[in-house]
């Protein structure tokens, strides 16, 4: 099954991008009359036909549309704060996106060493991934955001902030199960003391991930992870 990713679809048939063109008749070898896959990462799942195998106008014939296909029983919105090793927090939004994550929001907290992300590659990253795992919906990947700023906007369902202070806090799996959820993760260095407490007094509940010093990306990874299983 060869997908492939169009952000607008009208009409019944549609031209691919160059790249896509190129990819999908000079390297996958596809000719006039194979069937592809079209996903618009809001939850179109589009079949269709190649009418034209232009090596730069690809052009497809649409030949039956699914809307909402494979919606997450859940909605999902991390705040997580990016890390330094770039690498890191890439690979924590490639395998969320292949798990299951509606919302990414970068959180720039006092401690974090990178204050700066790169959208354009980051949007690549989760537009392979979406394909790599057969999904038509592509998380909403946020501006950065302060903790202030970020709290400041009013949300419903689960609010949690995971944090290593002994403090009283739940494990993960005593948070309300409402099915929507916002979740924040902070840098290596955790959240500080004040970070902590404004978001409690935004009704952020404080919750851990056991006993294990996880890294930023890791306790990120882990948290969509188990979330994902409880919705299975």
């Amino acid at each position: 099954m060869h997908l492939f990713y169009v952000s607008h679809i009208q009409g019944d048939s549609f031209e691919l991008e160059e790249q896509e063109s190129k990819h999908a008749i000079r390297v996958l070898r596809l000719v006039r009359g194979d069937g592809v896959i079209l996903v618009d990462g809001k939850g179109g799942w589009y079949e269709a036909a190649i009418i034209d195998d232009h090596p730069k106008r690809c052009k497809l014939q649409v030949q039956s549309y699914t809307a909402d296909y494979h919606p997450l029983p859940y909605t999902l919105h991390l705040a997580v704060a990016p890390t330094k090793n770039m690498d890191r927090f890439e690979w924590f939004l490639e395998k969320a996106t292949e798990i299951g994550i509606s919302e990414i929001t970068p959180l720039i907290c006092a401690r974090s060493e990178r204050r700066q992300v790169k959208y354009e590659r980051l949007e690549k990253i989760l537009v392979s991934a979406m394909k790599q795992s057969l999904k038509a919906y592509m998380p909403k990947l946020n501006n950065a955001a302060g903790m202030e700023e970020f709290l400041r906007t009013d949300r419903v369902g689960t609010l949690g902030i995971a944090h290593c202070y002994p403090l009283e806090r739940k494990g993960i799996k005593e948070l309300d199960r409402s099915g929507n959820y916002t979740l924040m993760v902070g840098p290596e260095g955790d959240f500080t003391e004040e970070e902590v407490s404004i978001a409690l007094k935004a009704g952020y509940v404080p919750f851990h991930l056991g006993n294990s010093r996880l890294r930023t990306e890791t306790a990120a990874l882990f948290i969509t992870t188990a979330i994902s299983l409880h919705h299975l």
